[in-house]
């Protein structure tokens, strides 16, 4: 038997403990607060670093060349396709007869009567 064996065991020789050491596996309490004073804090910054919700959205059809459909920021509904846009480029798409999302409606929080 090679000295491999005793490795991360407590006592270092052999005999201590009948041929079988108190292994060391469990974390001392202090290392888990840290990790989760170290989880919160990654979390404040990666909050801190989230670009703002886009107020409206645009989504394109698979081609990318025709605009699909107009949508809020905040639509549960919106695709892989779908970009930040300005409310004038919503406003616009919509006057240009793009189907405004059913879900969300964003005619409505647009003023627009389409």
């Amino acid at each position: 038997m090679g000295s491999a064996v005793h490795r991360g065991v407590r006592g270092g020789r052999r005999g201590a403990g009948h041929g079988r050491g108190e292994v060391i596996s469990a974390p001392l309490p202090s290392a888990v607060g840290g990790d989760e004073q170290r989880r919160e804090a990654e979390r404040r910054v990666g909050a801190a670093r989230r670009p703002p919700t886009p107020e409206w959205l645009i989504e394109r059809g698979l081609d990318r060349s025709n605009i699909v459909a107009v949508r809020t920021g905040d639509c549960w509904d919106a695709g892989k396709r779908s970009r930040p846009a300005t409310r004038a480029q919503a406003v616009e798409a919509l006057r240009h007869q793009v189907p405004a999302c059913t879900k969300c409606r964003p005619d409505t929080a647009l003023g627009i009567e389409v």
